[in-house]
Formats: C-alpha cells, sequence, structure tokens
C-alpha cells in the first residue's frame, strides 16, 4: 500500500511540476525553442491543446494549463485519500488542492532558484537549462537587485527570494496548518 502512495504521489507530482513549468514559462515568456522548453511543451500539449478549445486564456494566463494544475493537484489528493480508507471527502480536498497547488509553486520556485545559484558557481558556458532558468527567474531577481547595493560581484538577490520564500511557506503552514 505505501509503495502505490509513493508511486502516485511521485508520479502526479512530477507530472504537476511539468504542468506548472509550462504556465511559468508563458507567463515570462521564456524561448520555448529551448530544448527543455520543448520538452515542457510536449509533455503537456496533449492535455492542454484540447482544454484550450474549451477554456480561453485571460491576457497572458493560460486558464487552461492553470486548469490542468489544479485538476493534477486535485487527482492526486483524491487518490492519496481514496486508496488507504476507500473513502472521498470531497469538499475539503477542493480546496486543499487550490492550497497544496500554491504551495507546490513556492517549492518549484525555490528548487529552480537553488539550481540557478548551482549552476551559476560550477557552469563554464550558457548551457540551455541554465539560460532557461535564468529566464525563469528573472523577473523576481532584478528588482531585488536594483535595490541591493553592489557587493563586490556577489549577487545577493537569490538570497532574499530564497528567505522570502521560506518566511511564505512558515507563514502558509501556519495559516492552514499544514505539514
Amino acid at each position: 500500500m505505501q509503495a502505490l502512495l509513493f508511486l502516485i504521489d511521485t508520479v502526479f507530482g512530477l507530472y504537476l511540476m511539468v504542468v506548472i513549468l509550462r504556465l511559468w514559462l508563458q507567463l515570462v515568456r521564456a524561448d520555448f525553442y529551448n530544448p527543455f522548453s520543448q520538452f515542457v511543451v510536449k509533455a503537456t500539449n496533449f492535455i492542454v491543446l484540447p482544454l484550450r478549445r474549451i477554456i480561453p486564456s485571460i491576457g497572458r494566463l493560460d486558464t487552461a494549463t492553470l486548469v490542468l494544475a489544479y485538476a493534477v493537484m486535485l487527482t492526486k489528493l483524491l487518490l492519496l485519500q481514496f486508496i488507504p480508507s476507500g473513502q472521498i471527502a470531497l469538499v475539503p480536498t477542493l480546496v486543499l488542492s487550490l492550497i497544496f497547488l500554491v504551495k507546490e509553486v513556492f517549492t518549484l520556485l525555490f528548487w529552480i532558484l537553488v539550481i540557478r545559484a548551482l549552476l551559476s558557481w560550477f557552469s563554464q558556458g550558457r548551457s540551455p537549462v541554465e539560460y532557461l532558468m535564468h529566464q525563469l527567474t528573472e523577473p523576481l531577481l532584478s528588482p531585488i537587485r536594483r535595490i541591493l547595493p553592489p557587493m563586490g560581484g556577489l549577487d545577493l538577490s537569490v538570497l532574499v527570494v530564497l528567505i522570502g520564500l521560506q518566511f511564505l511557506n512558515i507563514l502558509f503552514n501556519s495559516w492552514f496548518h499544514i505539514v
């Protein structure tokens, strides 16, 4: 039973990460010819394209992809509820799905910032993944760089955003009593 729950949590979590990345790539207008972007698009197109026929975009927000992200999280939580107990609490799960989706976005942002920081220390050239990480995080980091004074070649903007994310995570957990 635990192995099945682990598998469901992992598979749905990984796919949710890809769906969130697609939405994020569209919001920052990242390079969709990047090989990593192409992977994200190809992994989600089979569901997003039919959904777009039903759910129109609102401005730059691809609501079909957002609905897909919510549906993936909802399905994950419903399966993780139903398999061990055989019961579903639908209304609380509808709300929890939204809460956990926001938490997942924060988690993904955290890890992308960590990966970007590590790549900046060890990378010897511009890899496609590094370029994409730059495109995803630069809208968050550049305003902080304008506020922080230069620190002799050290970029502390990533650290400031990571501290802010950790603060929001703790605040979010205390509001909703999430582990």
